[in-house]
């Protein structure tokens, strides 16, 4: 998809104030780690994840989903009754019905002519309806919307915690964990609104997307058998290797679609997954990791927030310069691909 009416006036965010070490999370489980012969910092080293965010227990993904949509909308200066769309695009919801969306609609007090529904698709969420919403302020359907998503990785931490915990956790159940552990929090907004009511903000001019679903049971989460919190199991190295190879031809694609070229590219923001997916993600695209934007060591993998906070970080430290050319790169279990210009 090609976009040339989609503008991005205001990205929203918010982070908790809790940080937990990788370290603090291993101490947990330090007598299997010690039944097994492993050491604290294992998870840091592996992962280049030094900390990661929590959001107080009982945390509702809605409410900070809200609390970013409301700094978007307010940054943006669009009033409330432009927005004819409504897009909540967390992996974690309040509850199966209704749609999150319908609580954070309320919350911000939007019109009754404002859709408001869900949208699923693992990390890629945000990246997902992002092209969904411009796609129909291109059309003409709307003139403004606005994605959501508040992500909570502390209830699935601490029920990894506790199954690793069990009495027979060997190395291979710490494995197939290990990806649970490097997940934070944090939440994230986007208003999207025609290019003409802003000429000032940084332009979406495309989206491109591949899924290659024959990997789909490489990273799988539900809730655990016991009836207690998530619980995922992750072929890590299997996912990197796939991810990667898919992300190689979404890449040639995206540059092919927008007429880009590798070395028109001036500044990258990726879904933030750990240093060993970072490293060979660049590789594999034959990209310049300088210029990416890196925020992984301190806020962990925040699922479909992950790419837009980085993005949001991004702006404040001023490390885009005007008229900066943007990729916008993510992959995500499933396996899926999506990959957005921006400039």
């Amino acid at each position: 998809m090609r976009f040339q009416h989609v503008a991005l006036p205001a990205f929203g965010y918010a982070l908790p104030d809790e940080c937990v070490s990788s370290d603090a999370l291993e101490e947990r489980i330090g007598a299997v780690y010690e039944r097994l012969n492993l050491s604290v910092g294992r998870l840091e080293l592996m992962s280049g994840i030094r900390e990661r965010r929590f959001w107080p227990p009982g945390t509702r993904p809605s409410d900070v989903a809200a609390r970013a949509g409301a700094q978007a909308l307010e940054r943006s200066g669009l009033e409330r009754s432009q927005l004819g769309c409504l897009v909540f695009a967390s992996v974690c919801r309040d509850f199966l019905e209704p749609a999150s969306a319908s609580v954070v609609h309320h919350r911000l007090e939007l019109p009754e002519t404002c859709e408001a529904f869900d949208l699923s698709n693992a990390c890629l969420g945000f990246a997902s309806a992002m092209a969904l919403v411009a796609g129909r302020i291109e059309r003409g359907e709307i003139t403004a919307g606005l994605v959501v998503a508040g992500e909570d990785g502390r209830p699935l931490v601490e029920e990894t915690l506790r199954a690793l915990g069990a009495e027979g956790v060997g190395r291979p159940e710490i494995k197939r964990a290990y990806a649970s552990l490097t997940i934070g929090s944090g939440a994230a907004a986007l208003v999207l609104a025609r290019r003409d009511a802003f000429p000032e903000a940084r332009r979406l001019l495309g989206a491109t997307s591949l899924a290659d679903t024959a990997h789909h049971a490489l990273c799988s989460g539900d809730v655990s058998a016991g009836g207690g919190g998530p619980l995922m199991e992750t072929d890590s190295e299997a996912l990197l290797q796939a991810g990667n190879a898919l992300a190689a031809r979404t890449f040639e694609r995206f540059l092919a679609e927008q007429e880009w070229t590798r070395g028109s590219i001036d500044k990258i923001v990726t879904h933030q997954v750990g240093a060993a997916h970072r490293r060979l993600l660049f590789e594999t695209l034959a990209l310049d990791p300088a210029r990416d934007y890196p925020t992984v060591s301190s806020l962990g993998n925040i699922g479909s927030v992950s790419l837009p906070i980085s993005f949001a970080l991004a702006q404040e430290a001023d490390f885009f310069a005007p008229g900066d050319r943007i990729a916008m790169l993510g992959i995500g279990s499933g396996l899926q691909s999506a990959m957005l210009a921006v400039a």
